[in-house]
Formats: structure tokens, sequence, C-alpha cells
């Protein structure tokens, strides 16, 4: 029995060309190109308009790496037609960010103010002062760098200050009891 994830197959947008040679899989979209190499035991072929992906034999490694690489290879086509992104808020009194040029300038009730500078395919939006946008074509480059943006002033549980993703619920503790 074949992984669950691992045999679905991958549908391929209109305007989305993808490529099997040997282990190396690319893709490419309107948003840019992107490319991964298969592990050993998994080969994946191009029918029609969906993408194969198919284990070398039933091992216990090979079914995980099977459901992995399908992942992986789906995440890239959906990364080159649409790209992905992360919202995140600033909520606090006197928190902040301003753009500058590629990089982001916070202000979050430290000494200094924190620049941080985009990494390689990844973009920054500041819609206003109190929120970011980030975005690009690899899922996992634009979580990560949205984990390092809030990572910088992590939510606090007592009145909620801090960055936080959009969708994120903050749980609030009662804070001291009054007499």
């Amino acid at each position: 029995m074949a992984s669950h994830i691992g045999k679905l197959p991958i549908a391929v947008p209109a305007g989305v060309e993808v490529a099997f040679k040997g282990q190396e899989f690319t893709a490419k979209g309107p948003k840019g190109s992107d490319g991964y190499t298969l592990p050993e035991g998994i080969t994946g072929k191009v029918e029609g308009n969906e993408i194969i992906m198919t284990p070398a034999d039933e091992d216990r490694t090979t079914k995980a790496k099977h459901g992995l690489s399908r992942s992986i290879v789906a995440s890239m086509v959906e990364g080159v037609s649409k790209g992905y992104s992360k919202h995140l808020q600033i909520v606090g009194t006197g928190y902040r960010v301003v753009a500058k040029g590629k990089s982001l300038e916070f202000s979050l009730g430290y000494s200094h103010t924190i620049t941080v500078d985009p990494p390689e395919g990844i973009t920054f939006e500041t819609p206003n002062a109190n929120e970011v946008v980030v975005s690009g074509i690899d899922k996992q480059a634009v979580g990560q760098a949205a984990a390092n943006i809030r990572a910088l002033r992590a939510p606090e549980p007592y009145k909620g200050k801090g960055i936080k993703y959009a969708d994120e619920h903050i749980l609030r503790k009662a804070g001291k009891a009054g007499k």
C-alpha cells in the first residue's frame, strides 16, 4: 500500500510548465521558476496535465519520502502559479513598521529600531504601519521569513502586544487579582 498523500495526482494549472529530467524536477510559471531533486526510490512523470509520483518499493521510508515528495512538488506548482503570502499584524502602543527600500524597520518598544532585510525570493509589503505582508513562490521560505519577523517580539498573553499572524488567536491570561 502506497502513501495516501503520495498517490494523489497533482493538477498542473494552465501557464505552468513542469518537467522531470531524471531525479530533477523543474516548474516554471508566471510568478517564477523553482526546482527540486527527488529522493532515491521516488520517480515522477507528467501525464497530460497531471503529475504522478510513484515509489520504487513498499519500504516504510520510501513510502514516507513518497508523500513528502508529492507535497513539495505540489507546493512548487502552486507557488509558481499563484505564490504564497503570510499576513502579520503589529499590536501595541508605539509599535510600528516602516518600509526602507526593500527592507523593513521595526519599532517594537526596544531602545533601538530593528532592520530586517528580505531573503532571496521574498518580498515585503506594508499596507499600513501595523501590517506586514510576506510573499514569495517558496512556501517554506515565506513561512520561515514570517516566523523570523514574529520572533522579533512574540505576542504576550496579558495584553496581546507584539507581532502576530493575522489569523492567530492569542490566549489571554487574567493578570493580577485586585483586593
